[in-house]
């Protein structure tokens, strides 16, 4: 039986530590659990038997809508690696009317990518 498991609860903070301490402070506003960015969609899995962690999450440079989809995983015994789900982009502007189905389509895709990760690809 796998370790892993669901976690709905706020970001686990090493995802943003883990990045800061790789590439440098302020370099993942989007893993920053003080920004007050609206609700964004992302899923988180733990396992309970290793201590690993995997996230499907918007990421986001200067321009802030400019988005696309993040797959992080943390092992174990500390670093960060950035999985590449393909291409996850998606525009983030003031009449959300279109861009909710094209986020949706994306996370959807970030997220089976990170699925794939944990449980293989019969996932």
């Amino acid at each position: 039986m796998s370790g892993w498991r669901r976690y709905d609860a706020q970001l686990v903070p090493a995802f943003y530590e883990r990045f800061e301490e790789r590439w440098g402070k302020g370099a993942a506003p989007f893993l920053d659990p003080v920004v007050g960015d609206e609700p964004q969609p992302r899923a988180q899995w733990i396992n309970v038997d290793t201590g690993a962690a995997v996230a499907a999450i918007p990421i986001w440079g200067d321009d802030q809508s400019q988005r696309s989809f993040g797959v992080f995983y943390l092992p174990p015994q500390g670093d960060i690696w950035v999985l590449r789900p393909g291409h996850t982009a998606y525009l983030e502007s003031s009449d959300a009317t279109d861009d909710v189905s094209l986020r949706n389509d994306a996370f959807k895709k970030a997220v089976s990518f990170a699925k794939s990760f944990i449980y293989g690809d019969d996932a």
